[in-house]
């Protein structure tokens, strides 16, 4: 079948994919150059930046664990980094040439912290053989849950912990460790903040030819899911303005030619500027319930957002991630439904199919009005591409509660899913009030069954809506495997 998408991830009504104005584009400049100019060759030398590394200046190396949250917060990084007057930083992707090895991290499971503690045993005992001094700093969420008890790690040896609010004191916390060197030369600062949003900074973007970007719209959250560890690791929700939102992607799209740009925040469509003045917050419908009370009053929200986004360029695609079900008020959906280049793919990320485990989750919501959500989701955006989240043997399930996850993801037929087992974090109210009760082996078999669920019913609604179909698709760039493979 054709593989051509709509903007907006629908079916194009267009006869032939060669009549799109878009894919004409595309051939003319195949034509004009062989299609070098859709894939540059990456630069040979060990610095990213184009211009040679400033006198007296140190070499970092970047990089990054976790979500998309942490992608952007690394660009966040990567500019403090280079725009430090003293000490000064220039950036290399060979880690072995750096004076410094920054990692962001993530505390969503305990396999991912996991990783970062492997690494960071690799990166000491590498240093130790090559007998070269390397600083070791650990930044993001694991950093913020685990705070200065990463230094009692004698093995891994961590120089810095920074968590993420602390990121512009960065450079400043690396300056002790590369000039004195030592366990007293060691930095923390893992303190929160009620304000940071690190608005003023530009990012600084790993790959500069890259056609999508990512932009950070709001930090923290205040759901307070008794699984969830984001709370204590990112803080309050707070937003950042609408305007410096628009001027950010203004700049991603007339200077840097990005033509997909995903607004990103860890509860995204709570977005709230309280600094204009404007509407109410709303729910998605009368079944959602807030366990954080001081939501509301008045300002900008998320709808005003993506509208304000998606009027810049109606050639630039908008998309959104990630959000709570309970945000979705139905002129947001409308929204998505009516603005060809906003993608017609929402996630809405369920958890459970239960109801006595949505209640023990602190999730707000249960079967009915979850369901009531895709409904009016699917009413309001035509060919809507639903995407979810499933947490396999949380503290207590039963077969009867996991067989209700089991009957919603047949309902549904998402698009896409993550699927995890459950992880026991530390501070959350499951940690303070729950058990951890189901064996491994029964989480692990539950979760194989919630996968093979997902796979069977997404690849029959693929066999009964997408063949034959034609979508405008957004090239990238090469496949990781080559041309041809």
């Amino acid at each position: 079948p054709s593989a051509t998408f709509s903007v907006s991830g629908q079916p194009t009504a267009t006869p032939s994919a060669s009549d799109h104005p878009r894919l004409k584009e595309l051939r003319d400049r195949l034509a004009a150059d062989g299609g070098k100019g859709l894939f540059p060759t990456p630069p040979a030398e060990a610095s990213l930046t184009s211009d040679p590394p400033p006198p007296d200046s140190y070499a970092f190396h970047l990089k990054t664990y976790g979500c998309q949250m942490n992608v952007s917060d690394s660009e966040v990084v990567r500019s403090i980094m280079l725009s430090s007057p003293q000490p000064r930083f220039h950036e290399v992707t060979e880690e072995a040439l750096a004076d410094v090895s920054l990692t962001n991290t993530c505390a969503i499971r305990d396999n991912a912290e996991k990783k970062v503690w492997n690494r960071a045993y690799q990166l000491r005992a590498a240093s130790k053989k090559a007998k070269r001094k390397q600083v070791v700093a650990l930044l993001g969420c694991m950093s913020e849950r685990i705070k200065s008890d990463i230094f009692s790690d004698s093995k891994a040896s961590v120089d810095v912990v920074c968590g993420p609010d602390a990121y512009r004191g960065l450079p400043g916390l690396l300056a002790s460790a590369l000039e004195e060197g030592g366990p007293a030369s060691r930095g923390c600062d893992t303190q929160l903040s009620f304000t940071e949003t690190y608005a003023d900074v530009v990012p600084r973007r790993g790959d500069k030819d890259a056609v999508d970007a990512y932009v950070s719209v709001m930090r923290g959250c205040n759901n307070m899911c008794s699984y969830c560890v984001v709370p204590f690791t990112r803080g309050r929700e707070r937003s950042k303005a609408l305007a410096d939102v628009v001027e950010e992607c203004k700049r991603l799209i007339f200077d840097s030619g990005v033509r997909e740009v995903t607004l990103l925040g860890q509860n995204v469509n709570s977005y709230h500027d309280r600094t204009a003045g404007g509407g109410k917050y709303d729910v998605s419908n009368d079944g959602f319930t807030n366990l954080y009370r001081l939501r509301g009053g008045e300002g900008l929200f998320f709808a005003d957002l993506v509208e304000a986004v998606s009027d810049i360029d109606d050639q630039v695609r908008v998309r959104f991630t990630s959000p709570h079900p309970k945000d979705f008020p139905p002129h947001l959906l409308q929204l998505v439904g009516d603005r060809p280049n906003v993608c017609s793919s929402l996630h809405l990320p369920a958890q459970s199919g239960s109801d006595s485990v949505l209640e023990r989750m602190r999730r707000g919501y249960t079967y009915d009005s979850y369901m009531r959500l895709v409904s009016d989701a699917r009413s309001a955006v035509p060919g809507v591409s639903l995407s979810s989240d499933f947490i396999a043997g949380f503290c207590g399930e039963t077969e009867e509660e996991h067989s209700d996850t089991i009957r919603l993801m047949r309902e549904v037929e998402y698009d896409q899913a993550f699927m995890f087992a459950y992880s026991m974090r530390g501070k959350t109210h499951a940690h303070r009030r729950m058990e951890d009760d189901v064996p491994d082996d029964v989480k692990q078999r539950r979760l194989e069954e919630v996968i093979e669920t997902f796979r069977s019913r997404v690849q029959l609604k693929n066999e009964r809506e997408e063949l034959g179909s034609e979508r405008v698709v957004l090239v990238e760039g090469e496949a990781r495997r080559g041309r041809g493979d």
